[in-house]
């Protein structure tokens, strides 16, 4: 490769590498595999490395991803926090060792410990207290989340035993499998997108502003690594069993190796156990034992020089592509779902992995009867990685996404900047009308006890209901002659329907099923418009005057209501006496010494949260906004504020 050449492939190499680093880091929405990206990264390391003349100090391979978040206060670490090397075979295992060895005399140990697939975090404990939890940010700062991590139950608030007046304890946060499912599954009854995988959710968990929401989420924590001044032992195996004692929850499985040969057994041991485990794991840390040659060894600039990461490459199977198949959701979103011929995969039969939208068929390059290569994401969701082109058959026919909706026929339609096709056939097409009756009946909606998915398929099906509204006009004649249905059943569910007349308003809205209008967004709209009539009336500049209500969100709620079916079924729903308005009830201390005021907070607090903040504008009167416009009357700007904003708020 010429340097012309490399320059170009450099340049391309490091655009890709930010563009993917943005969406693992700040958007918490990786695109591609980890060892797809450390390839990459390590195709651009090579090529600086032979071309020097094309060092640039804002190479991607020149920094640690930073997962800091302006919402939180920002606190340095300690010690510096910084990231693994990564490794994918033995022999590049090999020459870490020979790295080492090149650069101590000293006869040392190995520790092997599962690397948990979570988000990093620091402990600091003075005299047995939590006093402080940080993320690994840019490995120089992170993230206070403190507030969050103290509801975790796995994580001890008060150490017990013999432990160090003050010291700093590592880990990994994670979500076990088994609360991931039902979280992703509460996530697609409301409507909103489920996490990608098990590290997201933790991540995007532990960034949450309400720790109350983030002690529902059940998160765990596994710490792996212990520092500061006067620790009772020098190897690392043995601080890690002293921390058990004082309380803290350590991998069971973490063994001491002395040799190479030990090392791969327990890497060949573990890529077929840890699909047994009930958290992710996606490969082993291997470090030296000792902490005193560690500190000799010390770092490079971006990782330890006495630890390397081996990552374990998921499990992949080939098999045959039989057929492409969609599905509608109650929004109308048109899924394609690969329908496969059965492959034992990770110790589960796989038949179908999902493709998510046109794009990803177009980027596959998917034919049907293709041999395809299949994994599961995150340990978890089949998915398809790529098709074998040196198997396929010139006459294979190309899969070429849908035109018009499998269920009613209808064109579908695709909006700027979306990547999924919508039927835009909301009030006539059989899985979005059941689909809303499912959402309005759910638990954080309605919440109508004796009606589940199997009762609105059979009264669809019989031609009770095709609108929330219908269910209020449910008699016990129309239900008792059903299948599966006898009178207390039907009892039950009258009296649910009637019992959920007193569901408060901004469930109700929630319920209605409007695109974009999560159980937040429905709060927010309920607390400062008040009733559906206003929320139906407002204006674009009215709606997007609501905290956290953009350009996308007001559009839909505005499109929603222009249609003549739904302004007919807001009018049913009050001929039945739900609550369609906020019943107001003084609080104490509320005043209106802020009434008519807009106002924006921003930065981090030293006194208070900015939860306490905005309690107390709507308190007094005030209305919380996220953006600054000609509207807004008041900036609080704590520390950390970004300079965007700041300058922004000045000359407006």
């Amino acid at each position: 490769m010429n340097p012309q050449e490399a320059a170009i492939r450099i340049n391309h190499l490091r655009k890709e590498l930010d563009r993917h680093n943005y969406n693992y880091y700040v958007l918490n929405n990786p695109q591609i595999d980890d060892y797809i990206f450390d390839q990459m990264m390590a195709e651009l390391m090579g090529l600086e490395k032979n071309f020097p003349e094309f060092y640039h100090p804002a190479s991607p391979s020149q920094r640690v991803g930073s997962d800091i978040n302006v919402e939180f206060k920002q606190v340095p670490h300690k010690y510096q926090m910084l990231s693994l090397s990564n490794t994918y075979s033995e022999e590049e295992v090999r020459e870490f060792d020979q790295r080492v060895r090149k650069l101590t005399d000293q006869p040392f140990e190995y520790v092997c410990e599962l690397k948990f697939d979570g988000t990093s975090i620091s402990l600091n404990y003075e005299n047995g207290l939590l006093v402080r939890a940080v993320t690994r940010g840019d490995g120089e700062k992170g993230d206070d989340v403190t507030a969050n991590v103290r509801t975790i139950k796995s994580i001890p608030l008060q150490l017990k035993g013999d432990y160090p007046p003050e010291f700093e304890i590592r880990g990994e946060i994670l979500l076990p499998f088994s609360v991931f499912d039902n979280l992703n599954n509460e996530r697609e009854e409301i409507g909103e997108q489920p996490f990608a995988n098990v590290r997201n959710a933790a991540s995007g968990t532990l960034k949450l502003q309400n720790s109350s929401v983030v002690a529902t989420r059940n998160l765990d924590a596994y710490l792996y690594y212990v520092l500061g001044n006067n620790l009772p032992d020098d190897g690392h195996l043995e601080l890690l069993q002293h921390a058990a004692s004082w309380g803290f929850k350590i991998s069971e499985h973490t063994r001491k190796c002395m040799n190479l040969d030990e090392i791969f057994d327990y890497l060949r041991e573990w890529n077929i156990r840890r699909k047994m485990l009930p958290v992710a794991t996606d490969g082993v840390v291997i470090k030296i034992n000792s902490t005193s040659l560690q500190r000799e060894l010390g770092y490079t600039a971006k990782s330890p020089r006495w630890a390397i990461a081996y990552k374990f490459k998921a499990e992949q199977v080939s098999t045959k592509l039989l057929s492409v198949s969609y599905q509608v959701g109650r929004t109308g979103a048109v899924t394609p779902v690969a329908n496969l011929e059965p492959v034992l995969l990770s110790g589960t039969v796989v038949r179908r992995a999902t493709l998510h939208n046109a794009d990803v068929i177009k980027n596959l390059d998917l034919h049907l009867s293709d041999v395809v290569f299949v994994e599961k994401g995150g340990e978890i969701i089949p998915k398809i990685i790529s098709a074998d082109l040196s198997e396929r058959h010139p006459m294979n026919e190309p899969v070429v996404f849908i035109e018009r909706c499998p269920e009613c026929n209808t064109l579908l339609i695709r909006q700027e900047g979306e990547s999924a096709y919508y039927c835009p056939n909301v009030t006539g097409c059989p899985p979005q009308l059941k689909g809303k009756l499912e959402h309005f009946i759910g638990r954080k909606s309605m919440n109508i006890d004796g009606l589940g998915s199997e009762t609105i398929d059979l009264l669809f099906n019989n031609n009770l209901i095709r609108n929330v509204a219908d269910l209020y006009e449910l008699k016990e004649s129309d239900l008792i002659n059903l299948d599966r249905m006898g009178e207390k059943s039907a009892a039950k569910i009258l009296e649910s329907l009637e019992l959920s007349k007193k569901v408060p308003f901004e469930r109700v809205l929630f319920a209605l099923g409007i695109r974009y209008v999560g159980e937040t967004v429905a709060k927010k709209l309920a607390r400062d418009l008040k009733s559906i009539d206003q929320i139906s009336n407002a204006s674009y500049e009215e709606l997007t005057g609501v905290e956290e209500i953009g350009d996308k969100i007001a559009e839909s709620i505005i499109n929603w209501f222009n249609n003549s079916e739904n302004r007919i079924l807001i009018d049913r729903l009050k001929n039945f006496n739900l609550n369609l308005e906020i019943v107001s009830d003084q609080k104490e201390g509320q005043t209106e010494k802020l009434k008519g005021l807009s106002i924006i907070i921003s930065g981090t607090f030293e006194k208070f949260s900015r939860e306490d903040l905005k309690s107390y504008i709507e308190l007094n009167g005030g209305k919380n906004v996220t953006s600054i416009s000609a509207k807004t009357d008041y900036l609080v700007a704590g520390e950390n504020i970004g300079p965007a904003k700041l300058e922004k708020a000045k000359k407006t």
